[in-house]
């Protein structure tokens, strides 16, 4: 499995730019570890799984995958040093390129691990979010993004924004990180109760990504694993940009009580809103992919970040593909330590949906 991992690689991640460095040769070391322990009668429940981590330091965070039998491969690649945007990547050969359409950007910061994943080279690649680093590009290439609750396992990130996360093609694979992370068995099958916010009453998404996520919504609900609750009032939180980016900005609670005030009152409505019901559904960007140029003055993480300051766990499910041929997705936010919920809700979609097919080819 690693062998075949490392020959994709070799093979394709030349037009792609997903890894910034190959560990071949520390990778068949490892894979030859695992064949012994196997042989030996050790478990390990991810015997073999080739894995990407996300950037040059992404070993610090996969203790728990390695043990449980995954061989990292490589790091992924993250935004380059300088770069005024975090929706781009920087690989071993340049630039990192969304595998559906080489002209637009994967998203970021987890750009690598998402494009190798969406690709194929790996099953499974890990990822941090701290303000959508996960799901921003796990939407944008088709794939499941898992964001944790926030302060449940060690981060570096001293503001607490940041979060752990995975990128990964099925909803088994995504839970199996989950498993391995956590310890905890699958979630319930349903049904879920859940309330669809389009803009959480500040964002203005784009018409197309509002539509293919409200559709990806009806498909849920097909399964019967989801209930969609009619709300009288709809959930309306301050936008967190402020409070984000004063946050980021100074590396300690910001003092001014306007920004705290932010924090605060959208943690309260958010708390009143996982009282009455199991899920918030949102889409997880207001825009499709943008170019390598940039964004422009349009956040993508309008619809993400507020769950980094709030904490609560989120995953993006893909949503379908946009008349530019690129992917969008469905964000699903559960309550504090409910990640089991959500990958639950993950696997519902994906055997009404099915996955999405990567149409890039080298």
């Amino acid at each position: 499995m690693v062998a075949a991992a490392l020959e994709r690689i070799r093979r394709e991640d030349r037009a792609l730019g997903a890894f910034a460095e190959v560990w071949e040769a520390a990778a068949v070391r490892r894979a030859a570890e695992v064949d012994a322990g196997v042989a030996a009668g050790e478990w390990l429940p991810l015997a073999g799984v080739p894995i990407g981590v996300k950037g040059r330091h992404g070993l610090r965070t996969a203790g728990p995958l390695v043990a449980a039998g995954c061989v990292p491969v490589g790091a992924t690649a993250v935004p380059g040093s300088g770069t005024a945007w975090q929706t781009w990547g920087l690989g071993a050969h340049g630039r990192t390129v969304n595998p559906w359409r080489a002209d637009r950007t994967p998203g970021g910061s987890s750009a690598g691990s998402a494009a190798a994943v969406a690709a194929g080279l790996v099953p499974l690649a890990t990822g941090s979010d701290g303000a959508g680093s996960v799901r921003v590009p796990a939407a944008w290439c088709g794939v499941l993004g898992l964001k944790v609750t926030n302060g449940r396992f060690p981060s570096p990130d001293r503001t607490g924004l940041a979060a752990p996360g995975v990128l990964a093609r099925y909803a088994a694979d995504a839970g199996a990180y989950w498993a391995a992370l956590s310890g905890e068995a699958p979630g319930p099958a349903g049904p879920l109760t859940a309330v669809f916010s389009p803009d959480l009453g500040f964002a203005g998404p784009d018409p197309e990504p509002l539509a293919l996520a409200r559709a990806a919504v009806a498909r849920l609900t097909e399964t019967g694993a989801v209930r969609l609750l009619r709300s009288e009032a709809p959930l309306r939180l301050e936008d967190p940009a402020p409070a984000w980016l004063a946050l980021r900005g100074s590396g300690a609670v910001p003092a001014a009580r306007g920004v705290q005030g932010v924090r605060v009152a959208n943690d309260r409505r958010l708390a009143a809103f996982f009282d009455r019901a199991d899920l918030l559904l949102t889409p997880t960007t207001p825009n499709a992919a943008h170019g390598h140029d940039g964004p422009g003055d349009r956040y993508s993480t309008a619809l993400t970040w507020a769950f980094n300051l709030s904490g609560h766990p989120a995953i993006s499910i893909p949503a379908g593909v946009g008349a530019d041929g690129c992917p969008v997705g469905l964000q699903v936010v559960a309550a504090h330590g409910r990640e089991a919920a959500l990958l639950a809700v993950a696997a519902a979609g994906e055997a009404r949906a099915g996955i999405l097919g990567v149409t890039w080819n080298p």
